[in-house]
């Protein structure tokens, strides 16, 4: 099993509009684009909501058999360890392998002094074709390294092989993520984590590096655009490179984790991609869930009403919904708009404040990230929520197809920018079919 060039994680909160996605990733092969699907949900979304692995493959399936899909399609454990890998391995074929928790600490001396033997032969100047400047590469260089990533790596075949041992090494995609190190990995850092990924035998298809800046969720990339640049652009050289000299899958690319709504950043990376012919994974699902919300706000009635009652509760149990999120939301809570307030807003200034368009007066993007992550809240509130999602499934989809596509999909893979519009109740409109 090898993965597509380009892929994108889509999935949703509640496993309701995967066909809506799926359309917005059928007009993008109508521009010539192949792009394949990937749902994911992670096993924190999991238990906070009340659903099971298998409620993501049931909803994928059902999604591709009502859209025709007739391509590859995976369904992805997102962020998982050997703690929590286990009820992820019948209904999935694509294992996000998490490091988090053992980076930073150095690894038992056999293994570290193994790496260390194994990458003896780079000391000295490394040059990496792509990047500009050359690295000194020394015996204290490659400790710091082992020190800081080879446990993680190591945990991280643990977990490949567990699930090689159950599923078959043949049957799933292995990515695995050091986007929580405290600091971005410098390019010879990243060469040398995917050499140690390869000398612990993990053919890995997709990695997610750390960038700088601020990736959190809901919200615009926060931080310097010409260091994103540069840094991304050396870790596909970084990859291209790690590919030929390790002996890695022909397909290793590099994954970009919250890429929801990080639409400055779009741009550089279809450039980038063009330029060195790479791939790219990027992973989004959480935004999906706002345009839901976005849509029973614009519908008026009963489904504003519950918008604005979702945003009191939020408001209220902002400690419990914030913990889990702590370091991918800034939410000053002092800031927030009085729920008070809120109940008095018509459908357009609870869209327009909750729609992520920069250019409109009333976007705001605590708000935005608060509502984000009440998708708890929700889930409380079971089948009222759910039947309102019914009833307005129209107006939603429409949200749904028209965010991926004209936001994310065409900039990224397409190198359009579609001009940001407000999102009045009066003017949402069904997509047309691709």
């Amino acid at each position: 099993m090898n993965i597509e060039k380009y892929s994108i994680g889509i999935g949703d909160r509640f496993g309701m509009e995967g066909a809506a996605q799926l359309r917005a990733i059928q007009q993008v092969r109508n521009n010539g684009i192949s792009v394949v699907p990937v749902w994911n949900k992670s096993n924190r979304e999991h238990t906070i909501i009340g659903t099971v692995p298998e409620d993501v493959r049931k909803a994928a399936d059902v999604a591709v058999k009502d859209s025709g899909w007739n391509d590859s399609y995976y369904i992805d454990a997102d962020h998982i360890g050997l703690a929590t890998v286990e009820r992820f391995l019948a209904s999935c074929n694509f294992f996000t392998i998490d490091t988090a928790d053992f980076i930073g600490n150095p690894a038992p001396d056999e293994t570290r002094s193994a790496f260390i033997k194994a990458m003896d032969r780079f000391k000295g100047v490394l040059k990496i074709p792509g990047v500009e400047a050359p690295f000194e590469i020394t015996d204290r260089f490659l400790v710091a390294v082992a020190d800081k990533y080879v446990l993680a790596v190591q945990e991280a075949g643990k977990v490949y092989r567990f699930i090689a041992e159950q599923k078959g090494k043949e049957n799933f995609i292995p990515e695995v993520s050091f986007d929580e190190a405290k600091t971005p990995q410098t390019p010879p850092e990243l060469f040398f984590i995917l050499g140690a990924l390869a000398h612990e035998g993990i053919p890995v298809q997709t990695i997610a590096p750390k960038f700088s800046g601020e990736f959190l969720k809901g919200v615009d990339y926060i931080g310097d655009l010409s260091q994103f640049k540069k840094e991304f652009e050396d870790d596909l050289a970084v990859v291209a490179f790690a590919r030929e000299v390790f002996d890695l899958p022909r397909n290793l690319k590099l994954s970009v984790h919250s890429g929801s709504d990080k639409f400055s950043l779009y741009p550089i990376m279809h450039e980038a991609m063009n330029k060195s012919d790479a791939g790219l994974h990027l992973k989004t699902a959480g935004t999906t869930w706002l345009e839901e919300v976005i849509g029973l706000a614009a519908a008026g009635g009963e489904g504003l009403t519950f918008a604005k009652e979702l945003y009191a509760e939020a408001f209220r149990r902002f400690e419990e919904l914030a913990k889990p999120y702590a370091t991918v939301i800034h939410i000053d809570r002092g800031a927030l708009p009085d729920p008070k307030e809120v109940d008095t807003w018509s459908a357009t200034e609870f869209v327009e404040t909750l729609t992520h368009d920069q250019s409109c007066p009333r976007f705001d993007s605590q708000f935005r990230q608060l509502v984000h992550i009440a998708f708890r809240v929700a889930a409380d509130m079971g089948p009222r929520f759910r039947r309102l999602l019914y009833l307005h499934r129209e107006t939603i989809e429409a949200n749904v197809t028209r965010n991926l596509y004209e936001r994310h999909l065409t900039p990224l893979f397409l190198g359009t920018t579609v001009k940001q519009r407000h999102t009045h109740a009066t003017n949402v409109t069904p997509a047309s079919p691709a």
